[in-house]
């Protein structure tokens, strides 16, 4: 069905989200079938129809179990996947006395949709990024790095948060830590069959005076078998950055829906752009993040659509415009720039780079000789 408008956009990609999960608990069944083949392959000398009926005779055995253990999987992820997050990250949870700035500007945008405020956490990082977590309203949290905070202005900032708030908003977020859980419990399994595939052939074929030749199928069950597991696992990891490369567009629409300034998402865009690397985190954290430039060949493995696209598109969706690349002046390190002035002449009552009054050292006339000073002339 074609999409009309941000919020039929949102629903189909919702629709095609919830199929792209399933595709990934099917690549679960599919690697627990490989795992028989291959067991069969090492244990049995048949022929290939044998051993494909034995595997799947393994496999009617094996489901039940790998759904429970994929299940388990992810209320173990439901549970702890913040605090695995911010052991990574090094990422703590800040209130409003410690980030007064940040936590307004979150909170306004919250109040103004009637969206529910998430945790606001802080990970003392120089990178450039930010990313939201959690699986339902009373686990979502966004994490901004101190570097971000000392990068972007208010209205920049602003704009990121307005992306995190949407991927909260579209159930981004917990449609991809499920995707990211199992497509982890596919990588392990697939991983740990490999291994004992290897070991046992490295061992057998010691104990067998080096004779690896195998009669019958049970050569080709194992060839099938672990063909099937690398499909799994590639496919797996195809399925999570269609996830992750589709919202990212959406996030960035809706931030602007959310802020009404086009222009802020693109500047941010453009400071973040190649600064986002949080060096401690793993592929997973680094998927969740509003930039990842860890990159894959082909733009295959790309988890992110490029800065490139995205300010294109806000340029011609949203009617913003393209700074180009920006350089970036940073506020003292480790804190948030200073406040934006309210008016033509500043919040401050002096000028701090001279250290006196904000205000003309000397009159441009004599006050007291009725020609007028820096307001007009004096009447009376």
């Amino acid at each position: 069905m074609a999409a009309y408008g941000l919020y039929s956009h949102i629903q189909s990609n919702k629709r095609r989200s919830v199929a792209l999960l399933i595709g990934l608990f099917f690549l679960v069944y599919l690697l627990v079938f490989a795992g028989a083949l291959v067991a069969e392959g090492l244990t049995t000398n048949a022929p290939l129809d044998y051993l494909v009926q034995a595997a799947i005779y393994d496999f009617t055995k094996a489901a039940p179990f790998a759904t429970v253990g994929t299940i388990v999987w992810v209320a173990i992820a439901y549970k702890f996947h913040q605090s695995m997050i911010d052991a990574v990250t090094g990422a703590r949870e800040v209130s409003r006395a410690e980030e007064p700035r940040l936590y307004n500007l979150l909170e306004n945008l919250c109040i103004s949709r009637g969206i529910t405020m998430p945790t606001l956490r802080i990970a003392d990082d120089d990178a450039l990024n930010a990313f939201a977590t959690g699986l339902n309203e009373k686990q979502y949290s966004i994490t901004v790095t101190r570097g971000l905070m000392s990068a972007l202005n208010d209205r920049e900032m602003e704009a990121v948060l307005g992306h995190e708030l949407t991927h909260i908003r579209n159930g981004d977020v917990r449609m991809l830590v499920i995707a990211v859980v199992i497509a982890g419990v596919i990588s392990f399994f697939g991983e740990m069959i490999f291994r004992l595939f290897f070991q046992n052939a490295y061992y057998g074929g010691r104990r067998s005076g080096g004779d690896g030749d195998r009669k019958g199928g049970a050569g080709a069950a194992i060839i099938i078998g672990l063909v099937l597991i690398a499909v799994a696992w590639i496919l797996s990891i195809v399925i999570r950055f269609a996830l992750s490369r589709r919202r990212e567009f959406l996030a960035d629409a809706g931030s602007v829906e959310l802020t009404k300034n086009p222009d802020a998402m693109i500047s941010a865009l453009r400071k973040i752009e190649g600064r986002g690397e949080l060096h401690a985190a793993n592929s997973a954290v680094m998927e969740m993040c509003i930039d990842n430039p860890r990159e894959g060949f082909a733009d295959l493995f790309a988890t992110h659509p490029s800065v490139e696209a995205r300010v294109d598109a806000l340029v011609n969706y949203a009617g913003g415009h393209d700074p180009g690349l920006l350089a970036i002046e940073y506020e003292e390190p480790g804190r948030l720039p200073a406040p934006e002035p309210d008016g033509p002449w500043g919040r401050g009552e002096q000028n701090e780079s001279e250290g006196k009054p904000f205000l003309p050292d000397e009159p441009p006339v004599d006050p007291g000789g009725g020609q007028g000073g820096p307001w007009g002339p004096r009447r009376g």
